[in-house]
C-alpha cells in the first residue's frame, strides 16, 4: 500500500467470490483498501446462484474496512467493475425476487443451440460479439421465459451486479456499454439493448437499465447509502463495468498491439479493436474506454486446472514448497514433455469450440514421465491455446506485439516465460495485481476530471514491474508442438461424447 495526502477515488471490484473496495492516488497507488467475501450457492446441479443482497452486504462492509483507514471527504469518486454474466431480477421496491443466477450456471445449456436457430446463428453472433456459449444471460432469460415467465414479467429490473450496487448507492439503476454487453443482448455496434433479441424473448426496454459509456456520472452518493457504507453523501459514482475488460484497462491494455493476458482461474487474453471484429477465438466486447472493442480468448480453466492437478496428483497445496517443486521438475523437462499431450478443458471449452461438455485429457503417457512432465504439458496445453487465439487474431489484422500479465498465473516464471517462447511476445507484469479495482479507478478518475481521457489517465496510473523476453530460438519447437496439441480436442472427443 502506498500513501497520499490528497484526494483518492475508489473502485470496488463485486467480483465471483469478494467484493474489494480499493483507494487509489492520482498516480495509479492503492492506498487503502478493504474486503469481504461472497458465497456461492449450488443448489441443483448447473445451478450456481448468489443472493442478491449480498452484493451490497459485501459491498458495505468493504467500503466500512475503507473508510475506516481514510478519510471519507478525500475519496472524490466511485466507480464499479462487476462480475459479469451474472444476473438479478428486482422488483418495483428494488427487492429480488429470488437469488441471481451467476456466469458458472448452466441450467439453460439444453436450450443454447435452439434459441440461437431461432435468432440466427450468425446474426446472433453480429449483433452481440458472443460465439453461442451457455455463459451469456440471454440464454438464462429464454430459460426464465420458458420454465418461470412469471418472475421474469414480475421483474421491473433485469440488473447485474453493476445495476444493482448503482441502485442502492444512487437510486438509479445504471449499465456502462462494457457491463451490458455480457449478457449477450446487446447490440455492440449500436452500443444499446437489441430490440429484436429483447422482442424475442418478451422483456420490454423499461426492464432493463439505461446503458452509458464508461466514465459517465450516474449519480451520487445518496444518504441512506451513505449511512451504511461511511461514504460521504453527495460522493460522485462513475460508470464503469465489466471486470475483464476493466481489467484490460488496469493494465494499459486498451491500445493497439498491447495484449491483456489474465492467468487467472480462467485465462484471458484480450486485444483491443477499433472494429467489432468477430471470431470463433473470442468474444467481441465493447472497450472500456467506450472507443473500439475488446478481442477476448477464454479458456474456462486456467489457474483452476492447475490447482486441481496438484490437490488431485501432487499431494495438494498444502504444502508450501508443492508449486516450487513441480515447477523446477517441469522446467527440465523439454519442450513438448518428451511425446506428452494434455487437453485442459476441464470444466468445458469456449474458444475455439464452445463446448461446455468439453473434458480433459492427458495423452501419450509414458512410465518415464514424472509429475513434472504431466504439470509441464498441463502448462503447455493452455499457452498454446493461447499463442493459437493469439495468431488467429494477427490473421484478422491485428498486430499482438507486447502483453502485460496479471492473475495467480503470473506468478509462475516458468508458465509467463513459455508463453513469452511460444508467442513470440514479451510479456511485462504490472506492479498492480488488482488490475479490476485499478481499471474501475481510472473510469471514476476520468469521470471526475482528473484527466481529459482515459489514455492520458492509464498512462498516469499504471505502471510495469518486469519484462520477459522471448527466444527466439524456441519459436520453431513451440509451433511444431503446437500443430500437434491442437488436435487433443477432436481425437478426445468422440471418446467423451460417447460417455456423456
Amino acid at each position: 500500500m502506498g500513501s497520499s495526502d490528497g484526494p483518492l477515488v475508489v473502485g470496488l471490484d463485486s467480483s465471483t467470490q469478494s467484493c474489494k473496495a480499493i483507494a487509489w492516488s492520482r498516480d495509479g497507488r492503492a492506498v487503502a483498501e478493504g474486503r469481504a467475501p461472497l458465497e456461492l450457492m449450488k443448489p441443483r446441479p448447473d445451478y450456481v446462484e448468489q443472493e442478491v443482497t449480498d452484493w451490497w452486504r459485501a459491498a458495505t462492509a468493504a467500503l466500512r474496512q475503507l473508510v475506516d483507514a481514510v478519510d471519507a471527504t478525500r475519496i472524490a469518486g466511485i466507480a464499479i467493475s462487476n462480475q459479469r454474466e451474472t444476473v438479478a431480477l428486482i422488483d418495483g421496491a428494488g427487492a429480488p425476487i429470488g437469488p441471481a443466477s451467476l456466469w458458472l450456471d448452466e441450467r439453460a445449456a439444453g436450450l443454447v443451440d435452439r434459441f440461437a436457430a431461432e435468432i440466427g446463428r450468425e446474426r446472433l453472433h453480429q449483433i452481440t460479439g458472443k460465439p453461442i456459449d451457455v455463459t451469456p444471460v440471454v440464454y438464462r432469460l429464454k430459460w426464465l421465459r420458458e420454465n418461470e415467465p412469471e418472475r421474469l414479467d414480475q421483474a421491473n429490473k433485469i440488473l447485474d451486479v453493476h445495476g444493482y450496487l448503482t441502485l442502492r448507492l444512487t437510486g438509479t439503476p445504471s449499465a456502462s456499454w462494457t457491463s451490458a454487453d455480457p449478457f449477450g443482448l446487446f447490440d455492440i455496434s449500436r452500443k444499446a439493448w437489441s430490440q429484436p433479441i429483447l422482442d424475442h424473448l418478451g422483456i420490454k426496454p423499461s426492464q432493463l437499465p439505461n446503458a452509458v459509456r464508461s466514465g459517465t456520472r450516474v449519480g451520487t452518493v445518496h444518504a441512506a447509502a451513505a449511512a451504511a457504507t461511511g461514504l460521504s453523501q453527495g460522493t460522485p459514482v462513475i460508470a464503469a463495468g465489466g471486470d475483464g475488460q476493466c481489467a484490460g484497462l488496469g493494465v494499459n491494455a486498451m491500445r493497439d498491439g498491447v495484449v491483456y493476458l489474465n492467468l487467472g482461474t480462467a485465462i484471458i487474453a484480450g486485444i483491443w479493436s477499433p472494429e467489432p471484429v468477430v471470431g470463433a477465438f473470442w468474444r467481441t466486447m465493447t472497450s472500456p474506454t467506450g472507443d473500439g472493442y475488446f478481442l477476448e480468448a477464454v479458456q474456462r480453466a486456467g489457474v483452476y486446472f492447475v490447482n486441481w492437478f496438484v490437490d488431485m496428483f501432487a499431494g495438494g497445496r498444502s504444502d508450501p514448497a508443492i508449486f516450487d517443486r513441480l515447477e523446477r521438475e517441469a522446467a527440465a523437462v523439454p519442450i513438448g514433455s518428451d511425446g506428452l499431450l494434455a487437453g485442459t478443458t476441464l470444466v468445458g471449452c469456449m474458444d475455439p469450440h464452445w463446448d461446455p461438455s468439453a473434458r480433459a485429457s492427458f495423452i501419450g503417457m509414458h512410465p518415464s514421465h514424472t509429475l513434472g512432465h504431466f504439470y509441464r504439458a498441463g502448462l503447455e496445453a493452455m499457452t498454446l491455446q493461447t499463442a493459437r487465439a493469439l495468431e488467429e487474431m494477427r490473421s484478422h489484422g491485428l498486430s499482438p506485439a507486447q502483453m502485460v500479465a496479471i492473475g495467480g498465473g503470473a506468478n509462475s516464471r516458468l508458465w509467463t516465460k513459455m508463453i513469452a517462447d511460444a508467442t513470440g511476445i514479451a510479456i511485462h507484469k504490472g506492479h498492480n495485481a488488482e488490475a479490476s479495482s485499478l481499471g474501475a479507478a481510472i473510469s471514476a478518475a476520468v469521470g471526475i476530471g482528473w484527466f481529459e481521457g482515459f489514455a492520458e489517465a492509464a498512462d498516469a496510473m499504471t505502471s510495469i514491474a518486469e519484462t520477459i523476453e522471448p527466444d527466439p530460438g524456441c519459436r520453431a519447437a513451440w509451433d511444431a508442438l503446437s500443430a500437434r496439441q491442437a488436435k487433443v480436442f477432436s481425437a478426445t472427443r468422440f471418446a467423451w461424447r460417447a460417455g456423456a
